[in-house]
């Protein structure tokens, strides 16, 4: 077997119920999926196959409500304003 990350919940610590495995080939993979998925474990069934690439996802949740509220918006980074000059601040007194 190659890698084990088991998933947990970044709060509490606890396992969220799920993990990934890294087999050494794509046999030693298929022989898992097959032998092991719809088995009883500490009596819950496991749903054992292959992981699926991320899909692309909607714009980031924020917490408390801020980020884009406003709709469909173009999102800035610091590297949009590397090259501009700084504009001088006044003074707050």
């Amino acid at each position: 077997m190659g890698r084990v990350n088991l998933v947990k919940d970044r709060e509490t610590g606890r396992a969220r119920g799920f993990a990934f495995v890294e087999m050494p080939n794509d046999e030693e993979a298929a022989k898992a999926v097959a032998g092991l998925d719809g088995k009883q474990v500490g009596g819950r069934n496991l749903k054992v196959n292959e992981a699926r690439p991320k899909e692309a996802t909607r714009a980031p949740r924020f917490k408390n409500g801020g980020g884009n509220r406003g709709g469909n918006r173009e999102r800035f980074s610091n590297e949009d304003y590397r090259e501009a000059a700084r504009q001088p601040r006044e003074p707050r007194w």
